[in-house]
């Protein structure tokens, strides 16, 4: 079953479709992308249903060698699948194509990196994925706390993505960057302050899924996301955190709230990129 459709896919290697390095065939690879451009609930200002194919043109700016990981991207076998078609105006709907989406992507074998698309994306990607691996441990990078139980008097927001997954039952959520919230979220924050605080909880050989909100980035790194929150983190802190990671059993990993089109510098997309390139990395290890 075709489980997502790109457009233009009869110009694949083509900068305007694929991730950098992405092979022309599906066949032989254990990650796939997929973009999934669901932008419904955003709160402040929306646009990330142009993030995927923002972030893909974004990646032709980069080297495939990465000197924080000590990799390169020609030596991973992945494979860019497109974006998902999403439902305008029907969320139950769009829910449920994502999570059946990944189910089958996991089940097949794939590690997959999910390009959105708003935060609340995560929620069903780990419903379809704990049909495969159900015990996880989340690790969770962004500004906002999203552990609300309603926004705007909505269960299903962008909002409220972890506290919709942590109903799914995680073994264990590790929270990085974290400056935004309620007291009441505060007070239920699982907050890791440092690369090595992150290595002592990580629980050993458990499945590993990595959501990136990229508002953890300080605004003055990357500004084009839905919402901007000063006192964030810089890209090296990033990759001293990714450093751990290293060897973890990442099963799989989603980017998320990119608005590329409040930044005119095209900076947010490349910086967007540039963590999908370490993530991929990641998963490959």
């Amino acid at each position: 079953m075709r489980f997502c459709h790109m457009k233009g896919c009869n110009m694949k290697g083509s900068f305007n479709t694929t991730f950098i390095g992405s092979t022309a065939d599906e066949r032989n690879t254990a990650v796939t992308i997929l973009g999934c451009p669901l932008d419904a609930t955003s709160s402040f200002r929306g646009g990330t249903k142009f993030a995927p194919d923002s972030i893909r043109r974004a990646s032709w700016t980069l080297e495939t060698y990465s000197p924080y990981l000590k990799k390169d991207l020609e030596d991973i076998a992945f494979y860019d699948s497109g974006n998902l078609e999403i439902p305008a105006g029907d969320l139950s709907l769009a829910l449920n194509l994502i999570e059946d989406a990944v189910s089958e992507a996991t089940e097949q074998g794939k590690k997959t990196l999910i390009l959105g698309g708003e935060h609340l994306i995560t929620y069903p990607i780990l419903k379809g994925m704990k049909k495969t691996f159900p015990v996880l441990q989340l690790i969770h990078f962004d500004a906002h706390c999203d552990l609300r139980d309603e926004y705007e008097g909505q269960k299903l927001s962008h909002a409220t993505a972890i506290r919709r997954v942590k109903d799914l039952g995680m073994a264990e959520i590790h929270q990085i960057g974290i400056r935004s919230g309620t007291r009441q979220e505060f007070d239920e924050l699982r907050a890791v302050y440092s690369p090595a605080s992150l290595r002592d909880r990580l629980i050993p050989d458990m499945p590993v899924y990595l959501t990136f909100d990229l508002d953890v980035f300080d605004p003055s790194l990357a500004a084009g996301v839905t919402t901007p929150e000063p006192g964030g983190l810089m890209f090296q802190d990033v990759m001293e955190f990714f450093s751990v990671l290293v060897g973890a059993n990442i099963v799989g990993a989603d980017i998320v709230e990119l608005a590329p089109d409040y930044d005119a510098t095209f900076v947010s997309s490349i910086c967007a990129a540039k963590v999908a390139r370490e993530v991929l990395m990641l998963l490959d290890s």
